[in-house]
């Protein structure tokens, strides 16, 4: 702050006026600059906790890609499915023959079934990537005592799994049951989670191709 010196007695009207505005202009002058100095610091605290807030999803999301890039690189490429039977047909919607008693049956060989649900959608690949995500996931779960809802999003969340990415999460008595959604670029994987500590069990299911994640064929472990 600015000094002034001299008795203010000694001041003429004129100059008093002067004095007095001259100390005002400092005093002003000392309380912006505090207070610009404070909201400074405040500034930049508020943009470096914005900062980490808005790239924490991104980190989050590159290291689901990073582990699903894993799993996919380790596995074969999609399009062939070997669980499907050579010359297998598709199921045939007509009742089937019946053959009467005494009636000896045809001699025709019996042609492979055609197979359904995950075994018929899903392509080696597929079974490939999902054995991996399998394996992990029942490891973790196996460890959790007391599988409640939340416990089991915390382990899926610590294994790389957004929320964003578990669906049907649901207490089924002392179990909880989930599905995972491991769709990638336009694939059909999911897979249908239990939880029940060391009886909990993943298996893969079918899920739509794209738009909101549902369920389409699949069994419950």
């Amino acid at each position: 702050m600015t000094q002034i010196r001299g008795p203010i007695g000694k001041f003429t009207p004129g100059r008093r006026l002067l004095a007095a505005a001259a100390i005002t202009v400092a005093t002003a002058l000392a309380l912006t600059a505090c207070g610009t100095e404070g909201n400074g610091g405040g500034r930049q605290t508020g943009s470096a906790g914005s900062s980490t807030s808005s790239q924490q999803p991104s980190l989050e999301q590159g290291a689901t890609q990073a582990l699903f890039d894993r799993f996919e690189k380790a596995c074969p490429e999609p399009g062939v499915n070997s669980r499907r039977p050579v010359g297998a047909s598709k199921p045939d919607t007509a009742e089937p023959e019946t053959i009467a008693p005494g009636e000896t049956p045809p001699a025709d060989p019996i042609e492979p079934a055609f197979p359904t649900g995950p075994e018929a959608e899903l392509d080696d690949r597929d079974w490939c990537v999902s054995a991996h995500h399998e394996q992990r996931v029942i490891a973790a779960l196996q460890k959790v005592a007391d599988p409640t809802p939340a416990k089991v999003r915390k382990t899926l969340n610590g294994l790389g799994y957004p929320d964003e990415r578990i669906h049907h999460l649901k207490q089924d008595g002392k179990k909880t049951r989930f599905h995972l959604d491991l769709r990638e670029g336009g694939g059909r994987l999911c897979e249908s989670g239990l939880a029940a500590g060391a009886v909990s069990d993943v298996v893969p299911c079918v899920a739509v191709a794209e738009g909101p994640f549902e369920v389409t064929s699949g069994v419950r472990p």
